[in-house]
């Protein structure tokens, strides 16, 4: 019973902390149009302090989203072009000698922002891949023999072609695995391009966007986002899915073993506790349900799960893969 109290107290709290998402959201709305999963899932990335990979084709509102979500912050916001000369002082910074005073000064790069578009980042060699990495990942930058630590809140957000492959470089498993999640981007229904139509030929998508939050009030929420309650059975159930991704034969999923080259990483556990975290807060809930790990379950796993060439003759996609899983693992 005193479980019961405690968890309902939380939720209330919860709810009154979660409060400033309706204003963020609705001044998001003023600009973009549809893409709402997009956009939470960006939320949850910010909320969670995860990086976000998308694919999609161009015009999808892409870079759009990232730069108003920065507005209604108040953040900074870098775009980074990946092109195949692109150099690690491109987007870190560089020395620059000042022969005035016989001296090196650090100039920093882009990636000195809170928000970061890093556009067809397929595009980059590895070296240049790698040099973002060290930002995703430690949140620090090194240049020369000095360390300068990313403020916060910091979001990557990468983009790839999932058409034009002329001149990529396909990224390592192990950077992929860095992204919280990979987010498939599709077109907008008949009625949303419409809305786009009109408000482009009205100027309305121009419209200056102003902040009606600040970077502190989402700090204060990833403190709120952990006081999120999660039952010991959403972990077990969270640990079946990624682990019925590794040892499918033992969920009596003996189909799939041939089809799955490696499971998910343990990551794949820790960012769909976080992103189901996120997920219930944006919901203004205090507790987290099995239905938030079924709806970011696609977005942590599918960049997760290598497929065998016998799952590729067959046509068999890692999306069929996880809807198999979440089908056959048992809900708590």
């Amino acid at each position: 019973m005193s479980q019961y109290i405690d968890i309902e107290s939380l939720n209330q709290q919860i709810s009154i902390e979660g409060q400033f998402l309706d204003s963020l959201l609705s001044n998001q709305n003023k600009v973009i149009v549809g893409q709402q999963q997009m956009m939470n899932r960006l939320l949850i990335g910010l909320l969670s302090k995860g990086h976000i990979l998308l694919e999609g084709l161009p015009g999808l509102a892409k870079t759009l989203a990232i730069k108003t979500l920065a507005s209604s912050i108040n953040g900074s916001f870098s775009r980074i072009q990946f092109t195949p000369d692109l150099l690690p002082a491109d987007i870190l910074g560089t020395q620059i000698y000042n022969p005035a005073d016989h001296q090196f000064s650090i100039r920093k790069g882009p990636i000195f922002a809170n928000f970061i578009l890093a556009d067809e980042i397929n595009r980059a060699p590895a070296k240049v891949q790698s040099a973002l990495l060290e930002a995703m990942q430690e949140r620090q930058v090194t240049i020369g023999r000095e360390t300068f630590t990313l403020e916060e809140p910091f979001l990557v957000l990468a983009t790839q072609n999932p058409i034009e492959q002329e001149g990529t470089y396909p990224l390592p498993e192990a950077q992929v695995d860095r992204f919280m999640m990979k987010v498939l981007i599709q077109y907008p229904s008949v009625s949303e391009e419409r809305e786009i139509l009109r408000k482009n030929l009205n100027d309305e998508i121009q419209q200056k966007i102003s902040p009606v939050i600040q970077p502190s009030d989402i700090l204060k929420a990833r403190a709120s986002v952990k006081k999120v309650y999660m039952d010991e059975r959403i972990e077990k159930y969270i640990l079946d899915i990624v682990f019925a991704s590794r040892n499918p034969e033992k969920y009596q999923l003996k189909e799939l073993k041939n089809l799955i080259n490696y499971g998910a990483s343990p990551r794949a556990t820790i960012f769909l506790a976080q992103a189901a975290k996120a997920l219930a807060f944006i919901n203004k809930r205090g507790f987290v349900i099995p239905d938030d790990i079924q709806q970011v379950a696609k977005d942590v796993l599918r960049h997760r799960i290598g497929l065998t060439y016998e799952a590729e003759a067959e046509s068999i996609s890692g999306e069929d893969v996880i809807n198999t899983i979440l089908s056959n693992v048992q809900v708590p």
